[in-house]
């Protein structure tokens, strides 16, 4: 059991607890746990009680309790009270802003413990009627379930890399050759089918072989002869499986990779790429490696040869008209990070670890940016505790030498009037500000966009964070004027994060073009809380690439020299200025 899995469980025991009224205490102690454990390194699944109960927010009874998750992987006090709740009132806490007490009242007072039944009480106005919860909040439990139906059956892109890769390293065992196409190879953010082609010459005989495979699960009704259809293990995403011959294997990557408007554009002898893609030798696309065979498809179509994560529709070749394949920005490019977290906010590892493993990355720099004072739900730092951090900061850079350094930074939040929540002195301090919002996220886009316009014209921001605060699959994000926003950035010199975590990705990749056109720079951001976040920017360079994004655009490409020279010239003209 990892720590993530045991914190799910606690978390899950201690809000049904609430649900169904136990005793208050003891649903504490499972909250406060599951709190303070989600950021705990130690090896939870290792440690005996005695152990256990030396850290924080662990009392004897909790301690035990870890110990029967660990050791059996369930939790007998969890079972029972899954046993006394519907499923369908599970899925209510689902649903953003929805919280325990609701939940409760919807269930016990109107006898809803279903979606469905929700969204029928919410359309006859029933919710509102509620003491406690009014119109607003009927129309924002309408607008999640809307949200939520629209996402139903899709994952994130880490999590449909993750399903995709097992499912091909099982499929490598029965045949000679399994490739990912589609969706996943396209590095869509959100995938709604995972798809593999696998090469057999007896299509009979390879679906039988798909069927007889225990993780696999056939839905017969959506299948065919040449295509298996159905779900992999207990993932809740459609799987989907093409035969192939050997022969038909390097063309069928390219057609099904690709969008249907991308295969669409017409080259300069009037056949679409599809067309070509379908008319050419098969000798000559059977042979060779897959990129040779797919640069030889554009080029006899007149095209230019387009990377697999921008093949969605004529964008690329509009993009191409500008700039060339290699002009876009690659992992090996990046030169440093700079939002980061650690155990000063709301972080795992502390300033000193995730520099290290920075190093160990080949990266040449380290930007902490820890939550600012307002997020005290994330332990933010007030000014005491920053002006402690920056002193530990000093200490390490001392014995770093000139080729590695940690920048000061803050991820300072957008408060509701597009201030900054720290004053001119102490945001003087940091080497740079990433001013994010947090906080009050149901806005109409006219306030969201006068918000963070606000946080953009203030001197001291120098990256603009996650700039609609969405969370894919989960929230959507506020409504802005991206064109507005990405103006200002332009006028003011101020960078727009690409939030390189799964969950986020945001700015979304379709605006990325027009903040290059414009003349502002991108930074590939983990937004990292652990050792493992930091590798997040592999999210973050995939999605950079299917919107564009050139090295040059690229913020954190700048060598240590670069980086140590643009924002020591940004303070100084701050100090000149004021």
């Amino acid at each position: 059991m990892t720590n993530t899995e045991i914190v799910d469980l606690l978390e899950l025991t201690g809000r049904l607890m609430e649900l169904h009224d136990r005793d208050a205490f003891k649903t504490r102690s499972y909250q406060t746990a599951a709190f303070n454990l989600d950021k705990s390194t130690a090896d939870l699944a290792n440690l005996p009680v005695e152990e256990l109960i030396k850290l924080q927010g662990v009392g004897k009874s909790v301690a035990q309790k870890i110990r029967e998750i660990a050791d059996t992987g369930r939790l007998t006090e969890l079972d029972e009270l899954l046993a006394q709740t519907p499923e369908g009132v599970l899925d209510m806490f689902r649903i953003k802003g929805l919280g325990v007490k609701k939940i409760r009242t919807l269930w016990r007072e109107l006898g809803i413990d279903n979606l469905g039944e929700l969204q029928r009480a919410g359309e006859n106005g029933e919710i509102a009627k509620i003491k406690g919860f009014g119109g607003s909040t009927q129309e924002k439990i309408l607008a999640a379930l809307e949200f939520l139906q629209e996402q139903q059956g899709k994952v994130r892109m880490d999590k449909a890399a993750m399903i995709a890769n097992l499912l091909q390293e099982e499929l490598a065992k029965h045949f000679d050759r399994v490739e990912i196409s589609g969706q996943v190879r396209r590095k869509a953010q959100e995938v709604d089918r995972i798809q593999l082609l696998v090469q057999t010459s007896d299509p009979l005989s390879a679906m039988l072989n798909l069927n007889n495979l225990p993780t696999l699960t056939q839905n017969e009704a959506e299948s065919s002869p040449f295509i298996w259809r159905g779900r992999f293990m207990n993932f809740d995403v459609e799987v989907e499986l093409r035969l192939y011959p050997a022969e038909q294997m390097n063309r069928q990557l390219f057609i099904q990779t690709a969008a249907e408007p991308h295969l669409q554009q017409v080259g300069n002898g009037g056949a679409s790429l599809l067309e070509v893609a379908y008319t050419s030798v098969v000798s000559e696309l059977a042979e060779g490696a897959t990129e040779d065979v797919e640069q030889a498809i554009y080029a006899r179509a007149g095209l230019p040869y387009i990377v697999p994560e921008m093949r969605e529709d004529d964008f690329a070749f509009r993009w191409a008209s500008r700039h060339q394949t290699d002009e876009l920005v690659t992992w090996n490019d990046l030169r440093g990070t700079l939002h980061n977290h650690s155990t000063w906010s709301d972080g795992k590892q502390s300033v000193a670890d995730m520099a290290a493993y920075c190093q160990e990355l080949g990266l040449t720099y380290f930007g902490i940016a820890d939550h600012s004072k307002t997020a005290t739900y994330a332990n933010g730092l007030d000014v005491e505790r920053v002006q402690q951090q920056q002193v530990e900061i000093d200490k390490l850079n001392e014995g770093f030498g000139t080729t590695f350094r940690i920048f000061k930074g803050i991820e300072s939040d957008i408060l509701g009037d597009g201030s900054l929540d720290y004053d001119d002195a102490t945001l003087a301090t940091f080497d740079y500000v990433v001013a994010s919002v947090h906080q009050t996220l149901t806005m109409s886009l006219e306030k969201a966009t006068t918000r963070l316009l606000r946080a953009i014209e203030n001197p001291y921001t120098t990256i603009l964070g996650h700039p609609t605060g969405r969370l894919l699959l989960a929230r959507e994000g506020y409504p802005i004027d991206h064109r507005a926003i990405i103006d200002a950035c332009a006028e003011h010199n101020v960078v727009i994060e690409i939030n390189a975590s799964p969950y986020r990705l945001d700015i979304d990749w379709r605006w990325i073009d027009y903040a290059m056109q414009q003349g502002v720079k991108l930074s590939i951001n983990p937004d990292a809380h652990d050792l493992a976040g930091l590798l997040d920017m592999h999210y973050g360079v995939a999605i950079g690439r299917k919107g564009g994004l050139t090295k040059a655009m690229t913020f954190n490409t700048l060598t240590l020299e670069e980086m140590t020279t643009f924002l020591q010239q940004r303070r100084e003209r701050l100090r000149t200025a004021s």
